[in-house]
């Protein structure tokens, strides 16, 4: 399983296109002029949503921030619903919807909740001096949900929404997914089956290179290894009735996932806990558990728990089967046991997600910026988009740029936001002019 060469390769930039591709057409002049006349208030939703604590377990404030949103949909015509779900322990999806008939069959997703619980201390709005603003989701993803709705409302004011198809998915649980999963993504998937093209906007990807478009994120997925012994007195431990004990038996396991498994482009894993000894517990849910053991006993039992990525379901495969093979091979009076749980799928990269890229990349130039490249997958972690992604052709990391996500340092560029409301806007201009391939 250990190997040097690339499993893949991402597409590369596609030639530029023609000269008239690259400029916009009356209309998509006058989207690009009625965002920049709304900027503030774009601002001022970002605001007001990232005031309102939404931790993926305060249900009421992902509520409360889905209530706001679709408030914004509905007056734009969308039919809107909420969604619960009470077997995945979660607060519930916002879902809207226009039918039509023209162009291309649109999904559009975000999410509601952020990684900052109602009791943490990161949890208001700040504009900078330097044009940033901080806040709990101001960069993931409540700037992205300000996106998708001011992309819509630049559309309608220039008469340009009515008679597309699109449905706007908004997760409540997209940091926390609930269990099980099928449960939790079935209205996703349903929607991303019945699309022809899947857009997310969680944030962009900026850097001195370039302006990168996300055609494929990795997998996430976890492992568990049960490793048991022969406890005994450790003066017997290497002896015929004692043999090798847990301790030793789960590090040859994870010597041999380092040695044999590790090495294929895309493709890592992490043991993320290790508890041994002669009393072992653990709890799954909370990831965190207790051992107990003395030097002079040999331990009886170990537990890891670990995590992996992958770019493509049998790269996934793959890796499973080599560690199944690591796990088989026991040390004397030991034996292993590995389970696999499945987490957010890969986005794949594929020709669908490059044709889309190109008509961003176009669409960038046009607004007198640069071509804008894939993205390296490595630099980038799982998202709702990947549910869908099998089923229809994909883009995502479509909002305004930050950094500092998941920490109490997470900011926004806030000239950004205009940028990547015309970008989205000009994209679902287009890709609802577009005739669907057959």
């Amino acid at each position: 399983m250990r190997r040097t060469a690339a499993c893949l390769t991402i597409i590369a930039l596609a030639a530029p296109p023609g000269a008239a591709s690259q400029k916009l057409s009356p209309e998509e002049a006058e989207i690009t002029h009625w965002v920049d006349a709304h900027a503030t208030g774009a601002e001022a939703l970002l605001e007001r949503l990232v005031d309102i604590n939404s931790g993926t377990m305060n249900f009421a404030g992902v509520r409360s921030v889905g209530a706001a949103l679709r408030a914004e949909l509905d007056s734009l015509g969308f039919e809107t619903q909420w969604i619960d779900v009470p077997e995945t322990n979660r607060a519930g999806h916002l879902f809207a919807r226009r039918t039509g008939t023209r162009g291309k069959k649109l999904l559009l997703i975000g999410h509601l909740d952020t990684v900052f619980e109602e009791n943490d201390p990161f949890q208001r709005f700040q504009r900078q001096a330097d044009g940033w603003a901080s806040g709990p989701g101001v960069d993931d993803m409540k700037s992205g949900d300000v996106v998708i709705v001011f992309a819509l409302k630049a559309l309608a004011a220039a008469g340009l929404l009515d008679g597309t198809q699109i449905v706007v998915a908004y997760t409540g649980d997209e940091e926390s997914p609930g269990h099980p999963l099928d449960v939790a993504r079935r209205d996703l998937v349903d929607a991303g089956k019945w699309a022809d093209a899947a857009l997310g906007f969680e944030d962009g990807v900026r850097d001195d290179q370039a302006e990168w478009a996300t055609v494929a994120r990795r997998s996430s997925s976890g492992w568990h290894l049960e490793v048991t012994g022969q406890q005994a007195h450790s003066s017997g431990i290497f002896g015929p009735e004692t043999g090798a004990g847990a301790i030793f038996e789960a590090a040859r396991i994870l010597d041999g996932f380092y040695q044999e498994v590790r090495g294929e482009e895309y493709l890592t894993f992490n043991a993320g806990t290790i508890l041994g000894g002669t009393e072992v517990t653990y709890d799954d849910q909370e990831t965190r558990g207790t051992a107990f053991g003395k030097t002079n006993v040999v331990p009886s039992r170990v537990v890891v728990q670990g995590g992996m990525r992958t770019i493509s379901q049998e790269q996934t495969e793959r890796a499973r089967t080599a560690m199944r093979a690591v796990v088989a091979r026991h040390l004397p009076r030991t034996s292993a046991e590995i389970t696999f749980t499945d987490g957010y799928p890969a986005m794949a990269p594929t020709p669908g997600n490059e044709r889309l890229r190109t008509v961003l990349s176009d669409i960038n130039v046009a607004l007198g910026r640069s071509p804008m490249p894939a993205l390296d997958p490595a630099r980038r972690g799982a998202a709702d988009i990947s549910f869908v992604a099998p089923y229809t052709d994909a883009l995502a990391g479509l909002g305004a740029y930050g950094e500092g996500g998941h920490t109490p340092q997470e900011r926004l560029d806030l000239s950004t936001l205009p940028l990547a409301i015309k970008r989205a806007a000009l994209l679902i201009y287009r890709l609802t002019r577009e005739k669907p391939a057959t």
